[in-house]
């Protein structure tokens, strides 16, 4: 059984480097997707979902060289287990964890990678837009 998720978003903080016990580099940060739509009152709505993306190895080293909050990004990866917990006010929450495949930096700052993947197109992943078969 796979699963995937395409996500396209702003960074919401910095992305966060730190490595394994055995050395391995990882990154995390936070992405908001936002969703507007215009509601049958004609009042434009908004809604936005965070998500926590954690990458590894090469891609964590580059997501955390070149990546800043508010920079905009495509994630491709998979959704791991959501995590429960309560927020400062004693509300119920739910985080979204998602570990990254391929990240596709958007817009902005020309110095850096358009995209990197952990996979190639040839183990059926997205490496690159004309690797999309629609």
């Amino acid at each position: 059984m796979y699963q995937q998720v395409i996500l396209v978003g702003n960074l919401g903080s910095d992305p966060e480097m730190r490595y394994t016990p055995s050395g391995v580099p990882v990154a995390s940060f936070s992405l908001a997707v936002n969703r507007v739509w215009t509601g049958q009152d004609g009042q434009q709505q908004e809604k936005t979902v965070w998500f926590r993306v954690t990458t590894w190895r090469k891609q964590a080293e580059i997501v955390s060289q070149y990546l800043t909050k508010g920079r905009q990004v495509m994630v491709v990866g998979e959704i791991e287990e959501p995590r429960a917990y309560i927020d400062r006010e004693g509300n119920p929450r739910a985080s979204l964890e998602v570990t990254a495949r391929t990240i596709k930096f958007l817009g902005g700052r020309g110095e850096a990678p358009a995209s990197y993947s952990t996979g190639t197109a040839n183990s059926g992943e997205i490496a690159d837009e004309e690797d999309i078969p629609f």
